[in-house]
């Protein structure tokens, strides 16, 4: 069976009533399975994740998007996340009997359904990218240039979206495509200085010389009155978040600053954490047939 994960990101965080009926969306698709929804005031941002077969991924997305569409007005919008539309961005992410390439194939039918039946400005980005320029997601939308910059620049022709019209109504535009699978992982500082944040950011991060496959950017999270790492961690096996979190504490060390502590945002894979695990305690030899519930899933399979 050909399953895929998708993982949309929507702008809205603050509004339970207006998540829920876009899950109820997603959910109305058959094979559809909610694993996991994450919500962030701050950031007045959703993140939903739900696994799906194949030939159903496209419409159980299309569903949420055309959702999203109608309850999130962009022009009223205010969070900390940079953002693009109502739907901000939809991945595809191979699970089991498929490839990336399949999930690009169902990235470029949605730009396609959405474009055309929805009128909303389509970007393609990551393995599903039409551009070479477009294939990374902070080379299209960033703190730089958000909703309200595409909004005076679509009709330029950089921005001439992979689908839809090239103008910007009030769900804003969506970027999809398909990449392997990321951690979403947010470090917290006891300083409210985004100065300081600003340099361990550019420590940290692939792009500046930090370290590779890590995408990271600083945000002031009023809740807590703290600064904020937030990153994405795109090969947790090349760049384990043990390596991450230790390379922010030595950086925020030469600030006096400390960590308070840290988050998964959505899901993360057992392997990424038993990586973490092992480091920190020191285990030799240790293989995943030793965890309990390892153990008792395997059991259960073969009943």
């Amino acid at each position: 069976m050909k399953i895929v994960e998708c993982v949309p990101n929507f702008s809205n965080g603050r509004d339970e009533d207006v998540l829920d009926s876009i899950i109820s969306s997603i959910s109305s698709v058959p094979s559809v399975k909610i694993l996991n929804r994450e919500m962030d005031y701050d950031h007045n941002r959703s993140v939903v994740t739900f696994i799906v077969e194949y030939d159903h991924a496209v419409e159980a997305a299309f569903r949420g998007i055309e959702t999203a569409s109608k309850l999130i007005d962009m022009n009223k919008h205010r969070g900390e996340h940079p953002r693009f539309g109502a739907t901000d961005v939809v991945p595809f992410v191979p699970v089991s009997g498929c490839s990336l390439e399949d999930c690009s194939v169902l990235a470029r039918e949605l730009g396609e359904r959405v474009g055309s039946q929805l009128n909303i400005p389509v970007y393609l980005y990551g393995e599903a990218a039409n551009r070479p320029e477009r294939k990374a997601l902070e080379k299209i939308r960033n703190k730089n240039f958000q909703y309200e910059q595409l909004k005076d620049s679509i009709t330029e022709d950089r921005w001439t979206p992979d689908f839809g019209p090239r103008s910007i109504g009030s769900a804003g535009a969506t970027i999809i495509g398909s990449r392997d699978y990321l951690i979403a992982y947010n470090v917290y500082l006891n300083t409210d200085n985004m100065e300081i944040g600003k340099k361990i950011v550019r420590a940290v991060r692939g792009r500046s010389g930090g370290l590779t496959y890590v995408k990271a950017l600083p945000f002031f999270i009023s809740e807590r009155n703290q600064v904020q790492i937030s990153m994405n961690l795109t090969n947790f096996k090349k760049t384990p978040i043990y390596r991450v979190f230790e390379m922010i504490r030595i950086e925020a060390r030469r600030f006096g600053v400390s960590i308070t502590g840290s988050e998964i945002v959505g899901l993360i894979p057992l392997d990424a954490m038993l990586r973490s695990f092992e480091y920190y305690i020191g285990l030799e030899g240790f293989t995943k047939s030793q965890i309990l519930e390892m153990n008792l899933l395997s059991s259960e399979n073969e009943v």
